[in-house]
């Protein structure tokens, strides 16, 4: 895996969580240094500046100094859990943290701020519903995709997953690797870089 040096002021926004808006000014302003490419008007932002940047913003720079994605796994079944828990670590690129109940989930999306939460729908005390329906009633969290996994195949509570919030809905059983590939998907990320 290839890690970027310089950043468009898009990627940069993504990597501190605010608007491009925001980098721009601050890129205007010369509070983060960077280089526009000769002859058009992009700004261009060196990973040492972005860096720099955000340390003394106070934004979390874990982003950017691992450049894995953050994942977290909801599911109350345990074997299940360490079984996607290792299909993700194969792929390297993540950094993964688990729950087994709801209310463990809100406080692990709150306290991690995950790219991605893989959430089972029949949890022992909330159902993925309403965790959805929390997740996107916090703007901070725009940006969360969330893939619901259920063995439930009823279309229309499928359907009114997606209404409260799920970007993608699976079917149990299914295979890790395949899991591991939407999950690629939704997260725009290769598929198989593995190792």
């Amino acid at each position: 895996m290839t890690t970027k040096t310089v950043f468009t002021t898009g990627e940069a926004a993504k990597i501190c969580k605010v608007s491009q808006q925001t980098i721009i000014r601050c890129f205007d302003n010369g509070s983060l240094k960077g280089f526009r490419v000769p002859g058009s008007k992009f700004r261009r932002i060196p990973r040492e500046q972005l860096f720099l940047f955000m340390k003394d913003n106070g934004i979390p720079t874990d982003a950017l100094e691992s450049g894995k994605k953050k994942l977290l796994i909801v599911d109350d079944d345990q074997d299940l859990v360490d079984l996607m828990q290792d299909g993700f670590q194969r792929d390297a690129r993540f950094d993964i943290r688990t729950a087994n109940n709801g209310f463990d989930a809100g406080m692990g999306v709150k306290e991690f701020r995950p790219d991605l939460v893989i959430l089972d729908v029949m949890l022992p005390d909330i159902n993925g519903k309403e965790v959805c329906q929390r997740v996107r009633s916090d703007p901070s969290m725009d940006t969360v995709k969330i893939l619901c996994i259920s063995g439930m195949v009823e279309h229309s509570k499928v359907d009114g997953l997606k209404a409260a919030g799920a970007n993608d809905f699976m079917q149990k059983p299914f295979s890790i690797d395949d899991l591991v590939g939407r999950a690629c998907t939704l997260l725009e990320m290769d598929r198989g870089v593995i190792g």
